[in-house]
C-alpha cells in the first residue's frame, strides 16, 4: 500500500511535544517482521561492578516510565478485526509500538480490506467527543472495514483507561512521538484517514469527524 502525503482539512496544531534526544548510541536491527533495538552504553572505564549498577539503574528507570516499557505480551480486550495480518494486534489494548515503517508494512498487509485509521490520544478533548461515534461505527462496519487506531503522545496506562471507558474493541498501535501522522503529512488532532480495499487513499478528516461524514466515507470505501 502506497502512502501519499495527505493535506489536512483544518489548520495545523502549532504546539507539538518535543522529542528529547537521549545521550546514548542505538543500533537498530531488522529481524523478520519486527524491529529490535539494541542499546549500548559507553563508558571509558566500565568495571563489572559499575556495569551491574548501571543495568539495575536502567531497569528501575524503565519500569517507572510507561513510555519506555517493552511492548506487553498480552492484552485484556480481544480485538474485533475484519481481517488477519501478522502485524495486526489480536488484542485491542496491547498497544504495540509502531513507527512509520512498521505502520506502512501493516497497511500493506491489510490490502484487500478497506481500512479506517484514527489518530487519538487520551489527553485530547476532541478525541473524547469523537470516540463514541467511532465505537458505534465500528460496531456497525467492523465486519467489513478494518478499524485501526494510532495512540499518540500518550502513556499506555492512560490510553488503556481511555479504551476501557469508551468500550473500544478495535486495535491501536502506540506512537509516542507522533511520527506516523507526521509522515502522512497530517497535522492537528484527531485525524481520521480512509483507505479503499485496494490500498489507495480515499479521504482524510482533521478534527472530530461528524457522524454524517463518518458514515458517508465508510459507505464509500466499503462499496
Amino acid at each position: 500500500m502506497s502512502l501519499i502525503p495527505l493535506l489536512p482539512e483544518a489548520g495545523p496544531t502549532r504546539s507539538q511535544l518535543p522529542v528529547h534526544e537521549q545521550n546514548r548510541a542505538i543500533e537498530r536491527e531488522s529481524r523478520g517482521r519486527s524491529w529490535h533495538f539494541r542499546e549500548r552504553f559507553y563508558h571509558p572505564r566500565m568495571t563489572t561492578r559499575r556495569l551491574l549498577g548501571l543495568v539495575v539503574g536502567v531497569a528501575l528507570l524503565v519500569s517507572c516510565d510507561g513510555r519506555s516499557t517493552p511492548d506487553p505480551a498480552e492484552g485484556a480486550i480481544p480485538a474485533h478485526n475484519a481481517t488477519e495480518a501478522p502485524l495486526l494486534p489480536e488484542f485491542a489494548d496491547v498497544l504495540p509500538t509502531a513507527d512509520p515503517d512498521t505502520f506502512q508494512r501493516l497497511l500493506g498487509q491489510l490490502e484487500g480490506t478497506p481500512v479506517l485509521v484514527n489518530f487519538w490520544g487520551s489527553w485530547c478533548p476532541p478525541c473524547r467527543e469523537e470516540m463514541p461515534r467511532l465505537v458505534a461505527a465500528h460496531h456497525e462496519f467492523g465486519e467489513r472495514i478494518q478499524f485501526l487506531g494510532v495512540d499518540i503522545l500518550d502513556s499506555r496506562t492512560d490510553a488503556r483507561a481511555f479504551m476501557e471507558e469508551f468500550g473500544m474493541t478495535f486495535p491501536s498501535v502506540f506512537d509516542v512521538s507522533d511520527a506516523i501522522k507526521t509522515s502522512l503529512g497530517q497535522f492537528g488532532q484527531p485525524v481520521t484517514v480512509f483507505f479503499r480495499a485496494d490500498g489507495t487513499f480515499s479521504f482524510a478528516y482533521t478534527g472530530p469527524i461528524p457522524e454524517e461524514d463518518l458514515h458517508r466515507q465508510l459507505e464509500a470505501i466499503v462499496a
